[in-house]
């Protein structure tokens, strides 16, 4: 701090010397403090990063602290002192002594910032090790995540909120004193903000173990009913799917039976095997019952009918029959896969 006052009362020493001898010295001291104010935005710019990226805290925080110890911000007010001494020398002291003390007002909430700034990197670093975390457990849960995806996007949100909110600090660079002011207030809603996404990282990982526990549970539960599920699902769709077919896509099949088809050295099981009509022209139904469907299910059954196609003759009209059906799974099968869900027979009557 006392290298920055010596330094700072050069300058002023050479400003005072420099507008005394002649006007060409003036000038180009005016062009000195154009320079140093563009320094001055890069320092704005620097500041709006780090509220951007709180990925690169760290980085943002040490170069601010470099630019701060420089003391590059007040050295913008000074070129307008330099102007005023231009004006009128006569008020020179008196300016020198108001941005004195502006100076060290400034130096002082500098280092309150650097000191938010640390502890805000700190915070961020804890919060990340937590995300990570919660990362790995995230790969076992996938279908959970719909309601932590929700609470990232209003964190987003938030943080397009906050960026915004730089932005405006950015934008009354000029008047530094009332500038400090709010990022003054900033950082403390920052480190609000910071503390209540630790207690809900606490509570979201609370919620993890959790989930993974009856997960585990259902996990269990489902092995031991997932044989006579599927039995079941077949019977009925073996009993609602010609009604639905007639009523929705005016294909008429008397009944829906299982069909085994030899390929090569194997021989493929096809859960729902129909002959009919649609529209008088003869057609095949080929279906596959699966209690959820997702977009990897499709594909499987997508392979399978490319074996057993050619021993069908005419047209064939693939089908998926499930409890629950995944919009991967409706992406896979596009308009090639009829997909029926098993509550979707009841709304069409």
């Amino acid at each position: 701090m006392e290298q920055v006052t010596d330094r700072t009362a050069e300058l002023f020493k050479a400003i005072v010397d420099f507008a005394q001898a002649t006007r060409e010295d003036f000038e180009a001291m005016r062009d000195v403090i154009s320079k140093l104010t563009q320094v001055q935005g890069r320092t704005v710019q620097c500041l709006e990063e780090l509220a951007q990226g709180q990925a690169r805290t760290d980085a943002s925080v040490r170069e601010l602290a470099q630019v701060q110890a420089r003391t590059e911000a007040q050295l913008g007010e000074l070129g307008q002192t330099v102007e005023r001494l231009a004006q009128a020398q006569a008020r020179t002291d008196a300016s020198v002594r108001e941005l004195a003390q502006a100076q060290a007002r400034t130096e002082a909430r500098l280092d309150r910032v650097e000191q938010a700034m640390e502890q805000l990197a700190q915070a961020q670093a804890r919060t990340d090790a937590s995300v990570r975390e919660l990362a790995q457990a995230q790969a076992r849960t996938e279908a959970q995540l719909g309601e932590l995806g929700q609470t990232v996007e209003r964190l987003a949100q938030a943080q397009a909120r906050t960026d915004a909110s730089v932005r405006e600090l950015a934008q009354a660079q000029a008047r530094t004193e009332a500038r400090l002011d709010r990022v003054e207030q900033a950082m403390e809603q920052l480190a609000q903000a910071q503390a209540r996404t630790d207690a809900s990282v606490r509570e979201l990982a609370q919620a993890q173990a959790r989930t993974e526990e009856a997960l585990q549970a259902l996990a269990r539960e489902v092995g031991a009913l997932s044989q006579n599920i599927g039995y079941g699902l077949e019977d009925i769709a073996r009993v609602v799917l010609p009604g639905y077919l007639e009523r929705r896509y005016r294909i008429k099949v008397a009944r829906l039976e299982r069909q085994l088809f030899r390929v090569n050295d194997r021989v493929l099981d096809i859960d729902l095997y129909g002959e009919g009509t649609r529209d008088g022209r003869p057609i095949t139904v080929l279906g596959e019952v699966k209690a959820r469907i997702y977009g990897r299910e499709v594909g499987q059954f997508l392979a399978r009918l490319s074996e057993v196609r050619p021993q069908v003759e005419g047209e064939v009209v693939p089908l998926m029959f499930g409890y629950f059906i995944d919009l991967s799974a409706a992406e896979a099968a596009g308009k090639e896969v009829l997909l029926v869900a098993s509550y979707q027979p009841a709304v069409e009557m």
